[in-house]
This record gives structure tokens, sequence and C-alpha cells, in this order.
């Protein structure tokens, strides 16, 4: 059985294995739909987020489709020998759920913005509103460019004025960049106007940090991944506009101050 030769690394891998032995024992025929995503995380313990992980996974080994407003349909019965390989592949990619890696960012991004604020120059922030500018112009032509955005969150790394974490921010970004799983997941986003709303959080980012305001600039860093997060999750979603969360709505390590 391909779980004995197969060890996967992460929790939505081993959540897409499950599945893929389902389908490969013929639970479902060709064709079927499968339950709501709801049910399948409550069946096997885990969220719905590392769920549409794992079916992002399956999509990508051309297993089974998502259908807008529908629901997720059996494409295609593994076969032994031929989808083994693929799992494999797919393991061996390394490929970090992109819903796991927004978590990442929010961890680290807000204390880098906190940091941001005690250290940034007039350089820094002038910098950051010529990113904001390059994200107005991109929104109002219908740019799918992202390039922005990326700018101005290294923007703010580098106004930490420490090399280390602008290279964290530098990998996380081109970890998203390079992973199949994120194109899949974007490929179900057809909505756009999601992007004036997190204009408005870069905006509020950056007036934190231009004040000076570390306690704001991080709640306000994290809120905005948190948007992001929602945001992907609801414009990806096929079917039950009612989710599980999966990142904190609140900072787990702040320490609140009397």
């Amino acid at each position: 059985m391909i779980n004995k030769l197969i060890k996967p690394k992460r929790l939505y891998q081993e959540v897409g294995l499950n599945l893929y032995e389902e389908l490969r024992q013929g639970k479902y025929k060709v064709g079927d739909r499968l339950p709501p995503e709801r049910d399948i995380a409550e069946h096997l313990g885990v969220s719905r987020t590392v769920l549409r992980e794992a079916l992002i996974m399956l999509e990508l080994m051309e297993l089974v489709e998502v259908r807008k407003g529908s629901g997720i349909y059996l494409i295609k019965q593994p076969e032994d020998n031929t989808s083994a390989d693929g799992f494999k592949a797919s393991l061996d990619n390394d490929d970090v759920g992109p819903f796991e890696m927004m978590q990442a960012r929010q961890l680290l991004e807000s204390h880098v913005a906190e940091f941001a604020a005690t250290q940034a120059t007039k350089k820094d922030i002038m910098k950051m509103r010529d990113a904001l500018e390059l994200e107005k112009k991109n929104i109002e032509v219908l740019d799918h460019d992202h390039a922005a955005d990326k700018l101005f969150h290294l923007a703010i790394a580098e106004a930490t004025q420490n090399s280390v974490l602008v290279d964290l921010v530098e990998n996380l970004w081109e970890r998203r960049e390079n992973s199949p799983m994120w194109k899949q997941l974007h490929s179900h986003i057809t909505d756009q106007a999601y992007r004036k709303k997190w204009l408005v959080d870069h905006e509020n980012i950056l007036l934190a940090i231009q004040q000076k305001k570390p306690d704001i600039a991080r709640m306000a860093m994290w809120r905005h991944l948190e948007n992001v997060k929602d945001t992907l999750m609801l414009l990806s979603e096929h079917q039950d506009p009612n989710f599980d969360g999966y990142l904190f709505s609140t900072n787990p390590v702040q320490i609140s101050c009397s």
C-alpha cells in the first residue's frame, strides 16, 4: 500500500493520504460528489483549512475537481502505480499548504511590523508609500499583478534594519510564489474586489508605523493577514459559506498590559 512506502511530512499530506486511500479502495465512483467539506473534516478530525489543502493536493494530482457552487467530484480513480508515483512526487516537492503559510506569516510579520514602527526612517516610509501608490494603480487598471503587495511587505521588513528578518520575510514570499498549492488555490478566485480591502489594511499599517505606534502596527498587520486568510477561504469556497477558523482571531503570544 502507498502509505507504507511514503511518509507524509505535513498534516495536509497525511489527510490527503487518508482521502487517497478511501478513493483507491473504491468508496466513490468516477462522477460521484464527495460529502461536504465540513463533514469530511469532522470525519477525519481536522480543520477545514487543512482539509482544503488536502483537496488542493488531490486536485493537482487530477483525481478530484472542486466545482464552484456545486461541490467536490471524483474525476479519476487512483491507479496503484501511476497515482503512487504522483503522490510521492507531491511529497518530494515539500510544498507548504497555503493556510499553514499564512499562519507563519501572521506570526512573523505582525512582530516585524511592531519592530519596524520603532526603527523606520523617512526613507523607509517613502518606500512603503511608493509601494501603496503602485498597488492603487494596479487595482485601478484591474492589473492582477501582486508585485506591489510584496514590495510593501518587504519594505516593512527592511525598515527593521535587520537583515535576518528581511531574509525570513523574503523566504516566505518566495515559497508562496513557487508554490503549486498556492497557485491552485488562487485558480478558484475570480473576484478581485478584495484587493481594495487589503489596500485599506496596508494604509492602516503604514499609518501606525509612520506614527511610531508599535502595538497598533502589530495588531494592524495581524488583522490584515487574518483578513487575507478569511478572504482566501471564502472566495475559494465551493459550496458552504460558513467555515471554521484556522488562524487566531487574537494574538496568542501577545501579553496584555494593564
